[in-house]
């Protein structure tokens, strides 16, 4: 594809991501400021550069708190790029970056907001101020946020295996990793998607944390590390992102120089965690398989009505000596094999055939993964 090629759909794109962010965030100029602000509903308005990297750490907040706001009808949650807009920030006496003003109804006499910079409280500012009651919804996240309080309770736990992403917010390839929030500046967009191919809506990170959920001994974390700076000084960290994997038998940490794909993800965790989970998070066909009980299976099956008796006691034996989820899955095997014996040769094909019937339901997740088990043991015995 050539660069022109390129730069048309990255055009077209920015387009689509002009519009999407204009839903939930009015974006004010001087065209259409005072018919939108100082009418019959109040307003908090953002007043931005590009360039700042305050405005940048703003921005998921603040697209939080325009998405929350935007079906009260009383209050307008909008936006000036005062690089773009110079007499119009000047106007209202901004000299800095960001800065958030509260244009009562009816008024263009503006209030200075001096609180934190965080959706909540935001949204209690604009809910006192404009007599609304909007909350900000919780967005759920399998990513396991890390503090200097908490870093070595989780990262440091013998018993997990730990995937960390030390970030910095401004950080433009951590945002390509890290669920891509739309209030990005357009320019940061067409230099990302120029530039960094990886970059997308991919939302790779929290990809990867949705695939591995239900792993108990699988942890993907982050570490804001420009807020939290001791730990990630302490591992070593200079560039962002650095992704480093905490395994239960090394806590000094190993760094990820893998793919920043979710299956490449998926298939370091796979290998270094002996887990078998696809990029969705499904038990893939070799979970639950033991190489041992497999071996003796084949023999199992292959054996005559008095023989089978001898190959159980060996499997039961092998059994016994499994631990942690192998012996779990052990017990699937030498369940499967006493039943091969009572019920006949046709057992495991009719109840293979019973488990797929039931992985086409809709079921939970958790009851797919016993599901998928089952049936991926009883095929050796096919």
């Amino acid at each position: 594809m050539g660069k022109s090629h390129i730069w048309c759909s990255v055009g077209i794109f920015a387009l689509l991501l002009a519009s999407a962010i204009a839903e939930d965030v009015v974006v004010l100029t001087e065209g259409n400021f005072e018919k939108e602000i100082g009418q019959d509903r109040g307003a908090l308005v953002e007043f931005y550069a590009p360039w700042c990297g305050h405005c940048k750490k703003l921005a998921p907040e603040y697209e939080k708190l325009g998405a929350s706001f935007k079906k009260a009808k009383a209050v307008l949650i909008g936006k000036v790029d005062c690089d773009e807009h110079k007499s119009l920030c000047s106007k209202y006496s901004v000299s800095g970056y960001p800065t958030i003003q509260w244009f009562p109804k009816g008024s263009l006499e503006p209030k200075k907001y001096e609180g934190a910079r965080t959706a909540e409280s935001l949204a209690e500012f604009v809910n006192n101020e404009g007599g609304t009651n909007v909350k900000i919804a919780a967005v759920p996240s399998n990513v396991v946020v890390l503090t200097a309080d908490n870093f070595d309770e989780v990262v440091l736990d013998e018993n997990k295996d730990v995937l960390v992403e030390f970030y910095a917010p401004w950080c433009g390839h951590c945002k390509a990793l890290a669920p891509v929030s739309f209030h990005f500046f357009v320019i940061e967009v067409l230099f990302l998607l120029y530039f960094n191919p990886s970059f997308g809506l991919l939302q790779t990170y929290e990809k990867v944390a949705n695939a591995f959920k239900l792993e108990e001994g699988v942890v993907i974390a982050n570490l804001d590390a420009d807020k939290h700076r001791d730990p990630a000084e302490k591992y070593g960290v200079s560039g962002y992102p650095t992704l480093k994997f905490f395994p239960k038998g090394n806590k000094a940490g190993e760094e990820y120089e893998g793919g920043r794909d979710v299956d490449d993800f998926v298939k370091f965790i796979n290998e270094k965690c002996g887990t078998s989970r696809d990029a969705k998070g499904q038990y893939t066909s070799k979970a639950g398989l033991v190489d041992s009980l497999d071996t003796l299976v084949k023999e199992f099956v292959a054996a005559s009505s008095e023989e089978k008796k001898s190959i159980l006691s060996k499997i039961e034996n092998e059994v016994d000596k499994l631990k942690g989820s192998t012996a779990s899955y052990g017990k699937i095997y030498l369940k499967a094999a006493k039943k091969c014996m009572e019920k006949g040769s046709d057992y495991a094909q009719k109840e293979l055939e019973r488990l797929q019937r039931m992985l086409e339901k809709s079921i939970s997740p958790a009851k797919a993964d016993e599901f998928t088990l089952k049936k991926n043991i009883l095929s050796a015995f096919t």
